[in-house]
C-alpha cells in the first residue's frame, strides 16, 4: 500500500512540474482566429444569379447520369482511349523523372560527396521544386506542341525534384557498415554497389516511385487543361459547353481508375514492406 502511495505521489509531482502552457496556447488559438477573420475580410460574396440553382441541378444532374455512349466508346475519342493515354503520360513521366533522379540524389547526398556538391545538387532540386507543374506545362507546350510528349517532358521534369528529394534521405540513411564490410572481403566497386547498395535502397526507391506515379495520374488530368495531353481538355471543353453528361462520364472513368491504381499500389508497398 505504501508503494502505490509513493508511486502516486511522484506521479502527482511529475505533473506538477510540467511546464504550464495554457497561455502560450491562448495566445496561439487567438492570433490564429485573428488570421482567419482578417483572411476572410477578403472574400467576397456577390450572391446567386437568377439561374443558379437550375446550374446547381444541371450540373449534379449530368454527372449521375454520365454519357455511356462516350464512356463506353473505344475509339481515340472515347473515355477508355482518354483514360489510357493520361495513365501512360503519368507512368512515362514517373520513369524518365525517377531515373534521372538517381545520379542527381547521390551527387546531392552528404554521405557521398562532400558537402559543396551536395549544396549544389541540392540547390538544383530545390528550383526544379519550385516552379509549378503549370508553368513547366505552358513552357513545353511552346517549345513542342500541344500533346501527350509536353505532358511527359513535364511530369519528368516534375518528378524529379521530389523523387530526388526522398531518394537523398534514403541514402543517407544507408547502412555504411555493410560497405565497409564487404570493403574488406576485398569486393570490387561494381559487387558493393550490387550487393551492399542496391539491396539497402531498392525497396524505398520502388516506393517512392509508386508513390509519384499515384500524384502523377492526378496531375496529368490537371495538364490536360492546358493542352498537355491526356484527358483534361476534353474534360474542360465539355464544361465550357455545358455537357454535364460528357463530364460525368469522364469523371467515372477518372474515379474508377483511380480507384484501380490505388488497390494496386497498395498490394505493391505492402509486398515491399513485408519482403
Amino acid at each position: 500500500m505504501q508503494v502505490e502511495l509513493n508511486k502516486t505521489n511522484r506521479i502527482k509531482a511529475q505533473f506538477e512540474k510540467q511546464p504550464k502552457t495554457w497561455i502560450f496556447q491562448l495566445v496561439a488559438t487567438l492570433v490564429l482566429v485573428g488570421l482567419m477573420v482578417w483572411s476572410s475580410s477578403t472574400v467576397k460574396f456577390n450572391g446567386l444569379t437568377e439561374n443558379g440553382f437550375d446550374v446547381a441541378a444541371s450540373i449534379i444532374n449530368g454527372i449521375l447520369h454520365p454519357d455511356t455512349e462516350l464512356l463506353f466508346n473505344f475509339t481515340t475519342q472515347g473515355v477508355p482511349y482518354l483514360l489510357l493515354e493520361t495513365m501512360c503520360i503519368a507512368f512515362l513521366g514517373t520513369i524518365v523523372g525517377a531515373i534521372l533522379a538517381i545520379p542527381i540524389s547521390f551527387l546531392s547526398a552528404t554521405n557521398i560527396v562532400p558537402k559543396p556538391v551536395a549544396l549544389v545538387g541540392r540547390f538544383i532540386i530545390m528550383a526544379i521544386r519550385t516552379i509549378p507543374a503549370f508553368v513547366y506545362g505552358l513552357m513545353f507546350i511552346r517549345m513542342t506542341g500541344p500533346g501527350a510528349f509536353s505532358g511527359l517532358l513535364t511530369m519528368s521534369l516534375c518528378s524529379i525534384g521530389m523523387v530526388s528529394k526522398m531518394y537523398i534521405e534514403s541514402i543517407e540513411d544507408m547502412d555504411k557498415r555493410i560497405l565497409e564490410s564487404l570493403d574488406a572481403c576485398g569486393c570490387t566497386t561494381f559487387q558493393k554497389i550490387r550487393y551492399g547498395i542496391l539491396p539497402q535502397l531498392m525497396p524505398d526507391f520502388a516506393s517512392t516511385i509508386i508513390y509519384r506515379f499515384d500524384m502523377n495520374l492526378r496531375d496529368a488530368t490537371v495538364l490536360g487543361l492546358v493542352g498537355a495531353g491526356g484527358i483534361g481538355a476534353p474534360l474542360i471543353f465539355a464544361m465550357n459547353s455545358y455537357r454535364w453528361n460528357e463530364v460525368g462520364a469522364i469523371l467515372a472513368g477518372l474515379i474508377v481508375l483511380v480507384l484501380v491504381i490505388e488497390w494496386l499500389s497498395g498490394k505493391i508497398r505492402v509486398k515491399l514492406a513485408r519482403g
